[in-house]
């Protein structure tokens, strides 16, 4: 009750000093809200304000009921709480979900019938970021076009020195709602893997949220499970949650592969539980867009023909493998709200992202969820009777970078971008660059890209060869073209 009344306190100061935050536009990311905490960025005062935003888009979407939770960074139930208050006194029927995952607040939209959602987190972004994903219709959230009229809402707020006039509306309320035993059900219904299938699984939550649903997800599934990380933690004592970086995985290979255990496969999650990471039964780390051809396997089979959509960071062997099974492959710009919305207007069964978003619409919802994409790729193998590395090894393979990060300021990255694109096009030609995000060069022996992240101040760069020799060559074209920018560092993160 302490802390619901702190709540409501920061919501009457809102009130009060409403255009305290005037400055933040930087926190309005491509898709999300994302900020460093503090005054000068995410704090629950900002949140109340965009809050209120969010309930003028609400209002135009004519909808009713949202639902509200969030990750186990330190200050996100302050965060959430105020953010519910303010849609309470709204005049919305608030659901608050508590600590959850973005997947479980997306499967509560379905569950309550509420077509809004506000999930506080900052998803992988490093410890001391936070921010929030926010949608006002089932299976999707906002996109560009939306984060532009939400960006406009918060600036009119500012603009009208008013910001209480739509915290009071009459009708709103707010109820407390435990979402995950009817989403671990959901799953362990939907995901039918044969029985004594035997399947040893390591778990590795980075101390994030995601441990608090995997182990009894994967257990009830029949998994022998073991934890690693899986008590929230908002220290992040190890490290942070984030599949993309590979010595965060060095530990969870270090179990698969310990002698008293060895696992079939480890699996590791992001921070809100919407990114997986694998690694084989031989420690050795398996990017998504491999686990892609698996999962798109398994649905090729039961429909012939079907589209598959995965983001430009995917390595070549995935589009050649939808071929092969008799799908049709999609190529779409990077970010999970990108993603989604493809997913709905090509019809595609399938979608995914080289970082670890993959969504499923064949017998599911179409959202990004790691806990289901997992539970599906255990029921491939149990199928297949195969370990992981056979699996994979029927498929075509090349030399492939991790996500390399490189700092770039953020109101200089998109400039710098452009300016990339029309340097690889004057050197290469138009049909050897695809700008659809960034700049994906194809090379005779492999390609590279460069594009621009969407919430962190960095360019983000993946370097695939038939070989390391053709994988190098790639990447010091690429590393002499980015040295003429003084914008860009001259450190690479995660390059090994």
């Amino acid at each position: 009750m302490q802390k619901k009344d702190r709540g409501q306190k920061v919501t009457e100061n809102f009130k009060k000093e409403g255009a305290k935050c005037e400055n933040l536009n930087h926190i309005f990311r491509e898709y999300d809200i994302r900020g460093k905490v503090g005054p000068e960025g995410i704090n629950e005062v900002s949140i109340a304000k965009i809050a209120t935003a969010f309930a003028y888009l609400l209002r135009q979407k004519n909808v009713q009921e949202v639902v509200v939770g969030y990750d186990n960074r330190a200050e996100s139930f302050a965060l959430a709480n105020t953010a519910a208050n303010v849609l309470k006194e709204a005049g919305f029927k608030v659901w608050f979900l508590g600590l959850t995952l973005s997947p479980a607040a997306y499967f509560a939209q379905h569950w309550l019938k509420a077509r809004g959602v506000f999930m506080v987190t900052a998803s992988h972004n490093p410890n001391g970021w936070n921010g929030c994903k926010l949608g006002y219709d089932l299976s999707s959230t906002l996109d560009a076009e939306d984060m532009v009229i939400l960006k406009k809402l918060y600036e009119n707020l500012t603009a009208s020195q008013k910001p209480d006039q739509p915290l009071i509306r009459p009708g709103g309320s707010r109820k407390d709602f435990d979402i995950r035993p009817h989403y671990i059900n959901t799953i362990i219904q939907k995901v039918k893997i044969p029985k004594n299938h035997g399947l040893k699984v390591v778990i590795d939550a980075g101390n994030g949220a995601a441990g608090l649903f995997a182990y009894q997800l994967f257990q009830a599934l029949g998994c022998l499970t073991f934890q690693l990380n899986c008590d929230p933690d908002p220290a992040y004592p190890h490290y942070f949650p984030n599949p993309s970086d590979l010595a965060s995985r060095e530990r969870l290979a270090a179990m698969v592969t310990h002698p008293y255990i060895k696992a079939d496969l480890g699996i590791s999650f992001d921070g809100d539980g919407d990114r997986l990471g694998v690694v084989d039964e031989n420690g050795k780390n398996v990017w998504s867009d491999r686990i892609l051809m698996i999962l798109a396997e398994q649905i090729l089979k039961e429909v012939p023909g079907a589209k598959i959509v995965y983001d430009v960071k995917c390595t070549k062997a995935l589009e050649e493998t939808i071929i092969a099974k008799g799908g049709k492959p999609i190529m779409a710009k990077t970010g999970h709200s990108y993603i989604k919305k493809k997913l709905a207007q090509t019809g595609a069964l399938l979608a995914g992202e080289r970082s670890g978003h993959i969504f499923i619409k064949q017998g599911y919802y179409g959202y990004d969820d790691a806990l289901f994409a997992a539970a599906k790729l255990c029921l491939a193998l149990a199928k297949e009777q195969k370990p992981l590395s056979q699996v994979l090894a029927a498929y075509p393979s090349y030399v492939t970078s991790p996500e390399i990060n490189v700092y770039c300021p953020d109101g200089q990255k998109y400039q710098v971008v452009e300016s990339l694109q029309k340097e690889f096009i004057a050197a290469y030609g138009e049909n050897r660059v695809n700008t659809i995000n960034g700049a994906r060069v194809s090379y005779k022996r492999g390609w590279g890209l460069v594009r621009a992240s969407s919430n962190l101040p960095q360019l983000v760069m993946i370097f695939e060869g038939e070989n390391e020799a053709a994988q190098q060559e790639i990447k010091e074209d690429f590393a002499s073209r980015l040295k003429k920018y003084p914008q860009i560092s001259d450190e690479w993160e995660n390059n090994i």
